[in-house]
């Protein structure tokens, strides 16, 4: 049993999030295995998969020490069946009060999406735990967002590669969800850049 702030702090604790977008549970499981392995400890699978809960138990499971979560959580009543799947957090691309709600009902920590200055201090506001920033736009911009509102947790997703994560998080980022780039990486550079961040 963990803190809401407990497991928000794991899941940015390296600064990545690795996200598993796949189409069953066998192949989220497959390309989950060798990213935990090779020593990341934050995972996204996102419910696009319809399969996304059985992984989701699957890996909380087989590895008690990663942080596993949800994704693409729109809604309710996802969100309810994502935690009851052993979901330890929830991301959305976008901003659901009622997402936000559901999850800390039961425990879960919640990045809702935000796109400008007004939805992160909205997600902010209805409690998000952390912001996803979606599409990713330029460190730059995470950077100058900091400087008026910089106690906001963000975590910019979509188009991160990994070799990227190290200037987001010197821009301020506190975390970087990474999806299909992890696949065209070599296992080495990943375990490198887990001890790098």
């Amino acid at each position: 049993m963990s803190y809401r702030y407990e497991i928000t702090r794991a899941v940015v604790r390296q600064g990545i999030i690795a996200i598993i977008r796949t189409q069953d549970a066998d192949s989220a499981v497959k390309a989950a295995v060798p990213l935990l392995d090779a020593g990341l400890t934050s995972l996204e699978l996102p419910l696009t998969n319809p399969q996304a809960p059985q992984a989701i138990q699957h890996l909380r499971e087989t590895y008690p020490d990663a942080t596993i979560g949800a994704g693409s959580v729109l809604d309710e009543a996802s969100a309810v069946a994502a935690v009851r799947a052993g979901a330890q957090f929830l991301v959305a691309p976008n901003l659901d009060a009622a997402v936000i709600r559901a999850g800390h009902r039961y425990g879960a920590a919640v990045l809702p999406g935000a796109g400008t200055v007004s939805e992160i201090v909205q997600a902010l506001e209805a409690g998000a735990d952390a912001v996803k920033v979606f599409p990713a736009p330029t460190p730059q911009w995470v950077k100058d967002v900091l400087a008026v509102l910089p106690y906001a947790p963000l975590v910019p997703t979509g188009g991160v590669a990994p070799a990227d994560v190290p200037a987001w998080l010197e821009a301020g980022a506190v975390a970087c969800g990474v999806g299909s780039a992890l696949a065209r990486t070599p296992l080495s550079e990943i375990q490198a850049l887990v001890v790098l961040c």
